[in-house]
């Protein structure tokens, strides 16, 4: 056979091959653009959202607040801010319909507050008319609340400020740990170490055993929609779920949004930045005197009181003790 045939038979069976290669190439290629496109779409509204969680929804408190403690996070500019800023760098700002269709690839929003935190995912409702009417709502705000054996029950946040229920007494406290800590019938308040490894665990399982449940209800309706994509929970680190409870902040999903014969698939954390006050706690030594210092030291007295700035401690009688130089009053 001349070379001249192989040449020919090699060309009429790998011409077509390199030639539906050199298409998938291209059309891979331009996948990865999309995806690229809607990553930095959904990182950017995430930020934009966790932003506009600085402003207080509770307005008259917005000039007097000294820490997280009085922060009431308004989730819903976060939300107009997160949707304004998502439609825009989709493409889709002016198509309503775009805009509507692209939120059966939303399964969940999650806002974490300081003291709890709102899922917003689809819901069914009765309209007047008495027909099923699906729509993405808020829920109410889910306490971050872990339970002992004997009904004891802790209302945690993302500092170490908490509400406390002792089944005993059948009464509510109110206060930082270090400060409730021997105080309470509730051991877990008594161990610094133990009580903080407890508040991130409790806030990171209840926010996934929560959206998990949002997801997968957000499938029925979808389905019905015509949508057959299965959405799950993403998995996301431990170490990237403990960084999330840091700060008040929203974290978003979109799933299953078609890119050609694929599927997108992402997630995005906006943090709130705010900065956290830090707290001072007033105690009396041996001698009789009254110190304070920072939440950061220990030095074993008893917490008398709380502050929220060293200006406060100081006019309440207080001197400042150093965890550098804790001889010094």
């Amino acid at each position: 056979m001349k070379i001249t045939d192989l040449a020919i038979i090699f060309t009429a069976i790998f011409l077509p091959m390199f030639i539906i290669l050199g298409f998938r190439s291209e059309n891979l290629e331009d996948i990865r653009y999309v995806e690229l496109k809607y990553s930095s779409a959904l990182r950017t509204a995430a930020q934009d959202a966790g932003f506009m969680l600085n402003v207080n929804a509770s307005q008259g408190m917005e000039p007097a607040y000294d820490s997280l403690k009085f922060m009431n996070a308004d989730k819903e500019l976060a939300l107009e801010s997160f949707a304004k800023t998502l439609y825009i760098n989709m493409g889709i700002a002016e198509d309503p319909a775009a805009q509507a269709a692209l939120w059966w690839y939303i399964p969940a929003l999650v806002v974490i507050d300081y003291d709890g935190y709102y899922i917003y995912a689809l819901q069914s409702y009765e309209s007047d008319a008495g027909e099923e009417v699906l729509q993405h709502v808020w829920s109410p705000k889910i306490p971050y609340a872990w339970t002992d054996s004997i009904g004891n029950s802790v209302h945690f946040t993302l500092d170490s400020y908490v509400n406390v229920y002792e089944s005993a007494s059948r009464q509510w406290q109110r206060g930082y740990q270090k400060e409730l800590s021997g105080r309470t019938l509730v051991r877990l308040l008594d161990n610094e170490d133990t009580f903080e490894q407890m508040r991130r665990i409790t806030i990171v399982n209840q926010i996934q055993e929560h959206l998990t449940y949002y997801i997968q209800r957000h499938n029925q309706g979808a389905l019905r929609n015509g949508i057959s994509y299965n959405f799950m929970l993403p998995y996301i680190a431990q170490e990237e779920w403990l960084n999330t409870i840091d700060d008040i902040g929203l974290l978003a999903f979109i799933q299953g949004l078609p890119i050609g014969d694929q599927y997108y698939n992402n997630y995005a954390l906006g943090g709130g930045r705010l900065v956290k006050n830090p707290v001072y706690y007033g105690s009396m030594d041996h001698r009789g005197i009254r110190y304070y210092y920072r939440e950061v030291c220990s030095f074993g007295d008893a917490i008398l009181e709380v502050f929220p700035s060293a200006k406060q401690a100081a006019a309440a009688g207080y001197l400042e003790k150093s965890c550098v130089n804790p001889g010094v009053l």
